[in-house]
């Protein structure tokens, strides 16, 4: 028994770099990395964070989530047909082509393959090259996929609180009224590999009760399958981390609710389709309300009279070094009050070796940090500000 499971495991976890998602977004990852530098370059002619950070931000947590959900998965016998992987990886690609990053979330791709199955399963249709996998399709196979739905969406919500207000994106535009502004926005993939169990012919059941949520098959296979996760989110009224992570916690509370809920189809399969609609529907709801909250508020990134605010912080510069953060204001270097880019120069350049400065932070408390400066620091000491002559993407707000 143990050597069969072990067995399914390698032959599994092999099987994660056959699956074309698995490629296709590493690829998409590379892709938003270049964007992104490709934009702060436009707007402050130069770059935060490298091309390749979203690449490195893919996995860590990713995995992680994807073996905590493998073991509920697993432990209580979560089976899930082969057609129901096919159809999400499908609904993967497509959603990705409407390049709204945030289509590329479970709740939509896991959703879009079960109500799929649904159709395929009613009018007896089949897809090309897998047409076996879609002919034992039958009820039993909803509950299945809705608390896999379930599982993926507190894993978002993890990944989100964990991981999506690192490395956010500094942006510069005009306001409505011509203001120039600031905003933050993060545009990031994640993959979560998860084991699955599919019907097959290796795994028999070791318990009574297992699979809980079964398809009507005796024996299973276990595949290790890349489920990909999009998130995007633009901050403008909000600190972009508070904002950004109080998004995650209502995320991850609302994949507990649906994970709950979806339970009881296992009782009534028909329960599955409202849990379906609710989950879909509740996530849009999720992400309008943040987008109407945001949009309500002042501009946070904004000129101010009593210092230079800081939008972005460069890593690995004298600024970084410092422990400056992004939304605190620079009130005074060397001395010298500063109010615009043209002064902090000047005031750095009084002591080339050294630089004190004078910080309010987000509290509106006074906090003093300084630093020795070396030959190749950063002239502006690598901090990105909203001042007036740059480049605008366009009007925001």
């Amino acid at each position: 028994m143990v050597q069969t499971w072990l067995f399914e495991l390698l032959k599994g976890t092999g099987k994660l770099f056959l699956h074309p998602v698995f490629y296709y977004i590493v690829f998409l990852s590379g892709i938003l990395g270049v964007m992104r530098v490709k934009r702060e370059r436009k707007n402050f002619h130069i770059r935060a964070f490298d091309a390749y950070f979203e690449l490195r931000q893919l996995f860590p947590f990713g995995i992680i989530a994807g073996l905590v959900i493998s073991l509920v998965a697993v432990a209580v016998g979560i089976a899930v047909p082969f057609a129901a992987i096919l159809l999400i990886a499908v609904f993967t690609i497509i959603w990705s082509l409407t390049a709204n990053i945030r289509l590329v979330s479970p709740v939509y791709t896991v959703g879009a393959a079960f109500f799929a199955i649904i159709l395929f399963a009613e009018n007896n249709w089949t897809f090309p090259l897998f047409s076996v996998a879609f002919e034992s399709i039958d009820y039993k196979v909803y509950p299945s996929i809705i608390v896999l739905l379930g599982l993926l969406l507190v894993a978002e919500g993890f990944l989100i609180i964990k991981n999506g207000s690192k490395g956010t994106s500094p942006k510069l535009g005009k306001s409505r009224r011509g203001q120039s502004v600031g905003n933050h926005e993060v545009r990031r993939f994640w993959i979560v590999p998860m084991f699955l169990l599919v019907p097959g012919n290796a795994l028999t059941l070791p318990f009574e009760w297992w699979p809980v949520f079964h398809i009507g098959a005796e024996t299973y296979s276990l595949l290790f399958v890349p489920f990909a996760v999009g998130f995007f989110q633009r901050v403008q009224g909000m600190l972009p981390k508070q904002s950004i992570e109080l998004l995650g916690r209502q995320v991850l509370a609302f994949g507990i609710l649906i994970t709950l809920l979806s339970i009881v189809g296992y009782w009534y399969p028909l329960v599955s389709i409202v849990v379906a609609a609710v989950a879909i529907i509740g996530r849009e709801v999720i992400s309008l309300m943040q987008r109407m909250k945001d949009d309500s508020m002042p501009f946070y990134f904004s000129k101010r009279n009593n210092g230079l605010m800081i939008l972005g912080i460069i890593p690995e510069s004298p600024a970084d070094k410092m422990g400056l953060q992004v939304g605190e204001l620079v009130s005074k270097i060397n001395g010298v009050q500063v109010r615009d880019e043209e002064v902090l120069y000047e005031a750095i350049q009084k002591n080339r070796a050294h630089c004190k400065l004078e910080v309010l932070d987000t509290n509106g408390e006074v906090r003093f940090v300084q630093r020795a400066l070396y030959e190749g620091d950063h002239y502006e000491l690598g901090i990105l500000f909203v001042q007036d002559g740059r480049k605008y993407d366009k009007k925001i707000g």
